[in-house]
């Protein structure tokens, strides 16, 4: 059996080294003591571990936060190219698809309509990637509504497109004459009136010809005026308002007879009545007038589907000659 250590203490007094006893109370001290001690010191440290070392679960948060922002990056680079291409696409549908098929182009301000406001990202503020988290949500709101109004401008451009062949039909791009029977004597501009004798607009042009040359309607559409009308078309004598839709109209003065009547569809090339000399006129001629969305446009600019290049010049420069309208 092993020797038990046991603690002696000198006593002055005897002369001598007594065994020294512990007390069921002491020993229970010394124990606590030690226990508390060792708490403290197991706290201290663990403390000291947890601000210095992560622990498994924080290392794998970490590591998926900075997977997440690696992510953010990702799509905003993402966000920069297809928001390239969509700029792109705008400028294409503008500047290209739209002034081909002679359609408003959409302006800025309805293409920035929905960008989001400021304020409107408050709830996301506060994380550590909170900056990069707000400028992706940005761009995100942001391309979301330049697509849609993209979406719907090329559901537009596609009705324009398949509508295209209908509007070509109702576009006035002919003659109102044979070329062959025809002269045109005055054009579209500021010109001398030869009854009413003083300098005016000539808000047409004379095409000078037979009494009773045939005279052709020069896109489809719908008769509005047929025969004298004083009210709203004094001076012009016996003449025909087609309403071509489209913002298109075409008047024609001046006949010596009607073949067609108010509210009658006619199509290209068909014949709506002939050549005179009624109203305010000089001499036989088909005064022709082109409308485009209520104003008088210059209608040499439509003969375009009747002449070659080289007539269509001849035509356009004689036009421009300032000389003594007919009518």
């Amino acid at each position: 059996m092993p020797k038990k250590n046991h603690t002696y203490r000198w006593n002055p007094h005897t002369l001598s080294f007594e065994k020294v006893r512990i007390s069921f109370k002491d020993k229970l001290k010394k124990i606590s003591f030690s226990v508390a001690l060792g708490i403290v010191l197991g706290v201290t440290l663990l403390v000291i571990g947890f601000q210095v070392f992560d622990s498994p679960k924080e290392r794998q948060l970490k590591r998926q936060l900075n997977l997440y922002a690696r992510q953010m990056e990702t799509i905003q680079d993402i966000l920069e190219r297809d928001e390239a291409v969509l700029a792109d696409l705008e400028n294409r549908d503008n500047s290209i698809y739209r002034t081909l098929l002679e359609a408003e182009p959409i302006s800025h301000e309805l293409r920035q309509s929905g960008i989001p406001v400021y304020g409107q990202y408050d709830y996301l503020q506060g994380y550590d990637n909170s900056k990069l988290i707000i400028e992706t949500q940005k761009k995100l709101d942001d391309f979301s509504k330049r697509l849609y109004v993209q979406s719907k401008s090329f559901d537009e451009v596609y009705k324009m497109v398949t509508n295209r062949n209908e509007r070509q039909d109702h576009t006035p791009c002919i003659m109102p004459l044979d070329k062959r029977t025809c002269k045109l004597m005055s054009g579209f501009g500021a010109r001398y009136h030869p009854i009413l004798h003083y300098r005016r607009m000539h808000t047409g042009v004379d095409l000078s010809a037979k009494k009773g040359t045939p005279i052709y309607a020069t896109a489809d559409g719908t008769v509005e005026v047929a025969g004298r009308n004083e009210s709203g078309l004094a001076g012009y004598g016996i003449s025909v308002l087609i309403n071509h839709g489209y913002g298109y109209k075409t008047l024609y003065a001046h006949m010596n007879d009607v073949k067609v009547r108010p509210g009658q569809k006619v199509k290209r090339g068909e014949l709506i009545g002939h050549v005179g000399n009624s109203g305010l006129s000089s001499g036989p001629h088909c005064h022709y007038e082109v409308w485009l969305n209520g104003k008088k446009v210059d209608p040499v600019y439509y003969f375009y589907n009747d002449l070659s290049s080289e007539e269509y010049e001849q035509v356009i420069e004689a036009a421009k000659q300032e000389n003594q309208c007919l009518s």
